[in-house]
This record gives structure tokens, C-alpha cells and sequence, in this order.
């Protein structure tokens, strides 16, 4: 499975955001066990390629805090939102500003994030074979997070300055 056949499952998953980890699970489950693995590498490269500095900055706004796993878990929902929202928000994140789920979380003081989405490759192969990924299947190789973004994410100034859209959001 390259990223295109992965995205192209995502969009077949969507609908209530809950459910998009669920239905990737039952869609991924019915393919082959090599192509879950090679699903499993996609998502972590994914993953890889979204752990920015930036990204988390926005993921503190959002959820008001964000710890290792909690921007796992935020990362995991941005992949469930489909390639477009996951492309534009790792090229900007204040983008996350123009979007209606983000803007109703803003409003309501909900968190966004989908754990689950972390576990769609272990869980459809366990469906699928009965057993576990295979040990060494995929690697994840995070990027050093930019320097330049080694502020304290609670710097309410720093972050209007950087994040204007999204400060402008969740001011309170």
C-alpha cells in the first residue's frame, strides 16, 4: 500500500469523526496482511512527516496542553480529517483556524484528538490473521523539532504572534 491507496482508505472511512478509526480498521482488514503492513509504515511516516514544532504549538491552543501522547493522538486526528486537511495544516497549522470542526471544538472547549487512529494497522491485521504485526514491520523515524519554535507554548504573545488566526480562536 503506497500514501495514495492509504489516503484513498481514509476517504472511504470518513463520516463522524469517531467512527473514521473504526471503519479504517474494517476496511483495512479486508485486504491482504502484506498490504496492512505496508499501511501500518504509511501512517508512521505520516506521523513522521506531521511532528513539527509548529503543528504541536497549534495542538497546545487547541486541547490547552499537549503532552508527547497527546500530540500523537492530535496527529492521529488530523489524519483522520483526510489528505487535504492534513497536507494544508502541516504546510501552516494556523489553518486549523478556518476549519468548522476546530471552530465548534473552540466554541464548545473540546479537545481534538483520535487515539485510535494510532492502533487502524494492529487491530484490522489481528482481524484479519489473529495475530500481532509482525515485530520490525515499520520503523518511525521522527525529525528533530525546529529550534526556533523551543518557546514556552503558554507565551500567549508568542503564539498570537505566530499562530494569529488560532490565538484569535481560543482567546480566553
Amino acid at each position: 500500500m503506497d500514501s495514495a491507496r492509504f489516503w484513498q482508505l481514509i476517504e472511504d472511512a470518513r463520516g463522524d469523526d469517531q467512527t473514521v478509526a473504526a471503519r479504517a480498521t474494517a476496511l483495512l482488514a479486508a485486504r491482504p496482511p502484506e498490504e496492512i503492513v505496508a499501511a501500518q509504515q504509511v501512517f508512521w511516516d505520516l506521523m513522521a512527516a506531521s511532528y513539527r514544532a509548529p503543528l504541536w504549538a497549534a495542538a497546545y491552543v487547541i486541547n490547552g496542553g499537549c503532552s508527547d501522547d497527546a500530540f500523537d493522538y492530535f496527529r492521529g486526528w488530523l489524519i483522520a480529517q483526510g489528505r487535504e486537511a492534513f497536507e494544508r495544516v502541516v504546510a501552516d497549522p494556523d489553518t486549523l483556524a478556518e476549519s468548522p470542526v476546530v471552530r465548534a471544538a473552540a466554541a464548545d472547549r473540546m479537545e481534538l484528538d483520535c487515539e485510535e487512529m494510532l492502533g487502524v494497522a494492529w487491530r484490522a491485521h489481528l482481524t484479519a490473521t489473529g495475530e500481532r504485526l509482525p515485530a520490525g514491520a515499520f520503523t518511525i523515524r521522527y525529525p528533530d523539532l525546529d529550534p526556533d519554535w523551543g518557546f514556552d507554548f503558554d507565551d500567549r504573545a508568542e503564539i498570537a504572534r505566530r499562530l494569529p488566526r488560532l490565538a484569535a480562536l481560543y482567546r480566553s
